[in-house]
């Protein structure tokens, strides 16, 4: 009769031992905010040193995955669109586009950069 004291609470114990919470580091809030400052501050300073025909995949491999993508064919062109956060609007805890600066790649190459560039297209 002991042994059945046991056996639910041991079940109990090891059917919540294999819960795991995943959290992703790159894109987590912190309650400081000092996550997305730095966010910002590295990708402007990066944004900085480009140069028109750096291959997307290089910027890709610097800046990670974009807060937001476009892609479509324009005039025969591949067009790719990608936004990275880079300043501030305002304090609602999400990313927004008016908060991020747009790269312009066409055939995989970058062409522009910043609001002027993405209205052009």
């Amino acid at each position: 009769m002991q042994a059945k004291k046991w056996v639910v609470p041991a079940l109990m114990v090891f059917s919540l031992s294999g819960c795991v919470v995943a959290i992703n580091d790159h894109n987590k809030s912190h309650a400081d905010g000092s996550n997305w400052r730095e966010t910002q501050k590295s990708n402007r300073s990066y944004i900085n040193q480009l140069t028109t025909g750096t291959k997307m995949t290089t910027v890709m491999q610097q800046l990670g995955t974009a807060d937001f993508t476009e892609t479509f064919q324009k005039e025969d062109v591949a067009v790719q669109v990608l936004f990275y956060r880079t300043h501030h609007r305002r304090s609602d805890g999400m990313t927004s586009k008016d908060e991020c600066t747009p790269l312009i790649f066409k055939n995989g190459q970058l062409t522009g950069w910043g609001e002027k560039a993405y209205t052009y297209l």
